[in-house]
């Protein structure tokens, strides 16, 4: 084997860094998960990168340590959002490693068998990842996207035509809760209907959660303040943030563009919010004052 000159040694040092990491993060995912066969598929991908940290060790010369810090993220980002989003967005962040392989491949040989591995065996390894919310999924953007285009809408409107910040929020949250139930039922009927292996009262479930705490998190500040417009500004705020988390959990699962999504949704919420302030506007004119 030929000496390594200091640019090829430091680029190896990192590919191990990243690989007895990510060896780390996965052996620590596989224990979270319940499900058998999602066990064995993660501890098979921790396996791999070991295998890689290995043939990079031989290379190098030396043992590195892993990223503590980095490993306690992405496992806790596993444990709050999925081991499916935990994952994907782990290898979404390491494919300008796969692509700097492609500089350090005349000196080690097994460099493109490791891409390969990366790009097609960790792949097909995430998709047989069987995790329950993404079955759900669907039933999931059901519920929040309701609750964030109606409910951040009649917030607006209630925001004028009632101007008393705890008038609105309780108003908001008799309206929210009932709005939950009448959606879940709604899934639930859909659902039956279907040629599908969900449940039908899971699917429920999912649908009436995500509507709930979606209500929950637009409606605090209107208990939080007296004012009603700093009330609806927060929300609005708050919506806004949602959307952009939502939609980056989606196109991170789902492999799908972001931006178009994001906007998307952004532009029907606050259209909505909008179009429902003109509306207690002219509530508010016709009855000639606060109600």
């Amino acid at each position: 084997m030929k000496p390594l000159d200091s640019k090829t040694k430091k680029a190896i040092l990192r590919f191990q860094k990243n690989e007895i990491t990510e060896y780390h993060i996965y052996g620590a995912i596989s224990h979270l998960v319940k499900d058998e066969h999602n066990r064995s598929v993660i501890k098979e991908i921790s396996d791999q990168e070991l295998r890689h940290y290995k043939i990079w060790e031989k290379y190098s010369g030396q043992q590195v340590k892993p990223d503590k810090l980095k490993a306690w993220f992405y496992i806790a980002i596993s444990a709050v959002f999925g081991v499916t989003f935990g994952i994907k967005l782990l290898e979404k962040g390491e494919e300008n490693a796969q692509v700097a392989y492609g500089d350090v491949s005349n000196v080690v040989p097994e460099a493109a068998d490791i891409q390969g591995e990366e790009n097609e065996h960790e792949n097909a390894l995430m998709n047989m990842i069987d995790e329950e919310k993404l079955r759900y999924i669907g039933s999931m953007v059901l519920g929040l996207n309701d609750a964030l285009v109606e409910f951040t809408g009649a917030l607006a409107g209630f925001t004028l035509a009632l101007q008393d910040s705890r008038l609105i929020g309780m108003t908001g949250l008799i309206m929210g809760f009932s709005a939950s139930l009448s959606m879940a039922a709604s899934e639930y009927l859909s659902t039956r209907t279907e040629e599908t292996e969900r449940s039908p009262v899971k699917a429920a479930l999912y649908t009436g959660t995500a509507y709930v705490l979606t209500v929950l998190f637009l409606i605090f500040p209107y208990f939080l303040f007296q004012n009603h417009y700093s009330a609806l500004g927060l929300t609005i705020g708050l919506a806004i943030f949602l959307i952009l988390l939502f939609n980056f959990y989606f196109s991170v699962v789902k492999e799908i563009a972001f931006k178009r999504r994001f906007f998307e949704m952004l532009a029907l919420s606050m259209g909505v919010a909008a179009l429902s302030f003109l509306i207690g506007l002219a509530v508010k004119r016709v009855w000639h004052g606060d109600v």
